[in-house]
């Protein structure tokens, strides 16, 4: 049989191309499959006790591994594909036929109703006259956008209003505000804290038919749209433009623009491009009353009075509506490299962080870590497979730069350090789209995969990095036999903590014990309750855990000035009292 490995004469050694990126054992070289051939970088004797590397060509190719270490399971899922598809799609349509129904949240939860208006057949006429055919009063339908993507709150709303314009919005708004009838405002219902559904009966104002772009400035980068523009998307059209969105999300195949804004999603580019209060630079925003607050500019330097889209950008649609959005793209990285590695602790993974920021430098876009049971999670309940052997931790270290050359050798010195060391054990590197995706999946996927365990209980938290995965430790121990799994992942880059427990119910016994010593713990180190995720529902009892009370009366404020009557996403994000 003819070897399928084509080799290249090096002096001293033999070896395979084919492979996107190759660390040997012995000397550091960098081979790119193509016409340019290898590139071949001298360097010293470096011994290196373990690499894979993730074929470039061919998803048949089988990956080769050197004398003496055996070799690591392929991306392939069971099934025989390259895993299952990388992009979470959060839908509580999805919902499989026999999950058990979701009770309601105000059975579930100490939640009191507020005097707010009931819809009548009177407002049902009204509302078909301001949407002709995008008023939804089918239960079946409903039923998807009452109850939360984590299966975890549901509301029991009667009505689905779907607006294309923000002027219909404004009417709908101003309609509601006379009539003091409650609305939730809800965009692609993938959230984490029940912030996206109604908690009673509240009208659901859905952004899914505001999915327009506006305009694309290819010479700044400016995108602008309409909020209701599904995150994937928009990504698939800037980089067709030669630019990337400035944010990445698990759920980009569902989420919207406007959500990603109400609730300033963090996501896995945070680390390269900073929070949406950085890239966001402008917005069109419907008040509670009806008024259309057109801050929409395009423009990098306004210095022009209050910056008042800073107070819409994580309020989780409880000041207003966001209808459209402006935000920056960064230019497309021409050369993505993403390595999976293997960690014997989290020692070593805050030290292959540190090493990282000094070797990597500014093509360092992201750096995410799971622990064990993580990874045991998304190859039991996904039918993913490791790519290296079995750690303790894992990371996944992203690149991005313009210059493949100068990336790969910036990674195989970092590689080189972090293996020889002994902080990395085992890893293995991609460049092309397809096995980026899969290994990225790895990690976008153990939130789907902690859904399939059971009950979830989770905690985004905001943590020094150097405290991050104590908690996790701590509640192991404190929760023993009570938990299936309690598990630690995130953005170590951000030092944010994704902290799951699941069970095979919902246990108030369990959620006594976690709450709110996560919180108490959480406030020590001077900490977030909510990194990213927003308080919603499930969190706005918590705020004064991160937030003194002065905060806390401002905040309260700001919601008696721009919505009086509370209509806009009541229950959520404020704590009871406000």
């Amino acid at each position: 049989m003819v070897s399928p490995w084509k080799t290249a004469s090096v002096p001293g050694l033999q070896l395979g191309l084919g492979c996107g990126f190759w660390i040997c054992r012995s000397y550091r070289l960098l081979f790119r499959a193509g016409a340019m051939g290898p590139h071949v970088v001298p360097r010293q004797l470096v011994w290196l006790s373990r690499w894979q590397a993730v074929c470039a060509w061919g998803a048949s190719v089988q990956h080769r591994t050197w004398a003496g270490v055996s070799r690591m399971p392929s991306l392939l899922s069971s099934g025989g594909a390259l895993g299952a598809s990388p992009l979470v799609r959060r839908s509580s349509s999805s919902t499989p036929p026999d999950a058990p129904e979701v009770v309601l949240t105000q059975q579930r939860y100490p939640v009191t109703r507020l005097p707010f208006s009931v819809v009548s057949a009177e407002d049902l006429a009204a509302f078909e006259r301001i949407l002709p055919g995008g008023v939804v009063t089918d239960p079946e339908v409903l039923e998807a956008s009452n109850v939360d993507w984590l299966r975890t709150v549901r509301g029991c709303s009667k009505v689905l209003l779907r607006p294309r314009t923000s002027q219909e919005v404004a009417r709908i708004l101003r309609y509601c505000h006379e009539r003091n009838l409650a609305v939730n405002p809800q965009g692609g219902n993938t959230g984490m804290v029940g912030g996206s559904v109604p908690v009673f009966d509240e009208i659901i104002l859905s952004t899914t038919l505001m999915n327009q772009v506006i305009s694309f400035n290819s010479v700044s980068g400016t995108l602008v749209c309409q909020a209701g523009c599904v995150l994937e998307e928009l990504s698939r059209y800037v980089e067709e433009r030669g630019f990337v969105m400035p944010l990445d999300l698990g759920a980009k195949g569902s989420c919207h623009i406007g959500g990603n804004v109400a609730t300033n999603a963090g996501g896995l580019r945070f680390l390269r491009y900073g929070s949406l209060h950085g890239t966001v630079l402008g917005l069109e925003v419907v008040l509670a009353d009806g008024t259309v607050l057109d801050c929409l500019t395009s423009l990098r330097k306004d210095n022009t009075g209050y910056d008042l889209k800073q107070l819409f950008i994580g309020s989780e649609g409880t000041l207003g509506v966001i209808t459209a959005v402006s935000i920056q793209c960064p230019p497309k990285p021409r050369a993505v490299n993403v390595a999976f590695l293997g960690c014997p602790g989290f020692a070593e993974v805050l030290q292959t962080f540190s090493s990282g920021k000094e070797l990597l430098g500014e093509i360092l876009s992201a750096y995410e870590f799971m622990d064990a049971e993580c990874m045991w999670l998304v190859t039991h309940h996904l039918r993913l497979a490791s790519p290296v052997q079995e750690s303790p931790f894992y990371v996944l270290v992203e690149t991005s730069g313009s210059r493949a050359g100068h990336d790969s050798e910036k990674l195989s010195d970092f590689l080189e350090r972090a293996l020889s060391s002994g902080l990395v054990t085992d890893g293995t590197v991609a460049t092309d789209q397809t096995r980026l995706k899969a290994l990225w999946a790895l990690r976008e996927r153990i939130s789907e995969a902690l859904s399939r365990d059971g009950y979830v209980y989770k905690y985004d938290l905001s943590l020094p990095t150097e405290r991050l995965y104590d908690l996790v430790s701590d509640l192991r121990a404190r929760l023993g036999s009570q938990a299936k799994h309690v598990v630690g992942y995130g953005h170590l880059g951000d030092g944010n903590l994704h902290l799951n427990v699941t069970s095979e119910v919902f246990s108030p016994s369990l959620l006594a014990d976690l709450e709110p010593y996560v919180y108490e713990w959480t406030a020590r180190q001077r900490g977030s309750v909510s990194a990213e995720h927003g308080l919603g529902f499930k969190k706005r009892g918590v705020l004064s855990y991160s937030k003194p009370p002065e905060a806390l009366r401002l905040m309260q404020q700001l919601k008696a000035l721009l919505d009086p009557k509370g209509i806009l996403n009541p229950y959520k994000t404020l704590p009871a009292q406000a």
